[in-house]
């Protein structure tokens, strides 16, 4: 812009998309969701028989060429296809013009946790069999995790602060964060936030089933993911992505913008303590909670709902309630809670901002999803998890929760139009 506008102070959200297990768009995810649908199945992206957790959350409906060249759709990684898909639905739904004066005032945020996995098992391959000339001249800009904040920012012609975020399965909710302040500092009028993730290969799964942190309940897959059930035995690795438009406020209102909600607080620590495990006492994630409420300006009772970061691990599951216990007090206990990780898997680095999503459909349409699987109550975790069947509620204010490998802990708290 000619001159840069002086920020309001407020961001808000006018556009989402999402690419997600339960459907490609908005509409066909949140309709199943609420249904309280698992996405888990038997992984047919490879042959999974030789691992021990051989099923998995994926995307079954996604036609990359719907949303890119065929040639480009053909080559780029899943993770950035995913992103490039979510975020021309954001843009489209937030009906934003990107004119020559807003063009260098509109910025990208999307991050992944692992990034370009696929690609670069592809290219592996190609170099054990055939040595290093049979290597792509792509292979680092496709693997790498900011190629999909790159490759949306030149689809769009989006000139602005153009970053990535890596927080393992914090980054979606990082990136929503980062864009936030970007945009209430001031150094961009408008941003495309979110977290896109394709983990679902030879390489990733077998990362994971090495470190045991998934369940092997490969005969029963919708009752597989069952967070903060007493029977957990870990997460279901899942695919996917979401992306917001996020705008100054009076920018927003100015062009007459519908309004999904608001960003209201960010709370991100660190446990120091392991490079997988949470800490036992969840004190990252406590100072999180609190850090978000205090951002906003809100107290525990203006919590309508908490979206959890709920991986169905026994460590995970302990410690976040720990933590929602400690910092809302005697209000944890009437403050409804869920983990949509139950019916669509682990996004890993896209988990953070399917879920914040899912916090502003829940405030826009009185609707609280439910937590699957939850079948036997667990004394060490004992709040309501909205078992099983979704349920109405008029909620103003929800918070959710995402903890990531390497001890990141981020809490963001969004508020209704």
């Amino acid at each position: 812009m000619s001159e840069r506008p002086v920020p309001s102070g407020r961001v808000v959200i006018t556009g989402v998309g999402a690419v997600t297990p339960l459907g490609t768009g908005v509409d066909k995810f949140w309709p199943r969701l609420l249904a309280g649908e698992s996405a888990v199945e038997r992984i047919t992206l490879l042959d999974p028989s030789e691992y021990s957790t051989q099923i998995a959350a994926e995307v079954k409906d996604f036609v990359a060429e719907d949303w890119l060249d065929k040639k480009e759709a053909r080559r780029i990684d899943r993770f950035i296809a995913f992103a490039c898909a979510a975020a021309q639905m954001a843009m489209d739904d937030s009906a934003i013009k990107v004119t020559d004066d807003l063009r260098e005032e509109f910025g990208v945020c999307i991050g992944s946790g692992i990034g370009g996995l696929t690609y670069l098992g592809e290219q592996h391959r190609r170099q054990i069999e055939g040595g290093p000339s049979k290597v792509s001249p792509f292979l680092v800009p496709y693997m790498i995790p900011d190629m999909a904040s790159g490759y949306v920012s030149i689809l769009h012609g989006l000139k602005g602060p153009n970053t990535c975020v890596v927080t393992a399965c914090s980054t979606g909710a990082n990136a929503i964060g980062d864009a936030y302040h970007i945009i209430k500092r001031g150094d961009a009028t408008a941003m495309l936030a979110g977290g896109t993730e394709a983990p679902i290969n030879e390489l990733g799964l077998g990362g994971f089933c090495a470190a045991r942190a998934m369940t092997t309940r490969n005969d029963e897959p919708h009752r597989a993911s069952r967070p903060f059930d007493k029977e957990r035995d870990g997460f279901i690795i899942g695919e996917g992505a979401a992306v917001f438009v996020l705008e100054d406020y009076d920018f927003a209102t100015q062009r007459g913008a519908k309004l999904y909600g608001e960003v209201v607080g960010y709370g991100m620590t660190g446990d120091a303590y392991h490079i997988t495990q949470p800490d036992p006492d969840a004190d990252g994630a406590f100072r999180a909670v609190r850090m978000a409420l205090r951002t906003a300006g809100a107290t525990a009772d203006q919590i309508g709902y908490i979206n959890a970061h709920g991986t169905s691990t026994y460590y995970n599951d302990r410690g976040e309630t720990h933590a929602i216990k400690r910092a809302f007090g005697d209000l944890a206990y009437k403050t409804p809670v869920s983990s949509t990780k139950s019916m669509i898997g682990h996004t890993l680095g896209a988990a953070g901002a399917i879920e914040a999503l899912v916090c502003i459909l829940a405030m826009r349409d009185g609707k609280l999803p439910p937590t699957i699987n939850y079948e036997n109550p667990d004394p060490e975790c004992d709040l309501d998890y909205i078992p099983n069947v979704a349920r109405d509620a008029d909620v103003s204010m929800a918070m959710s929760n995402s903890y990531g490998f390497g001890g990141h802990n981020v809490s963001l708290i969004l508020k209704r139009a």
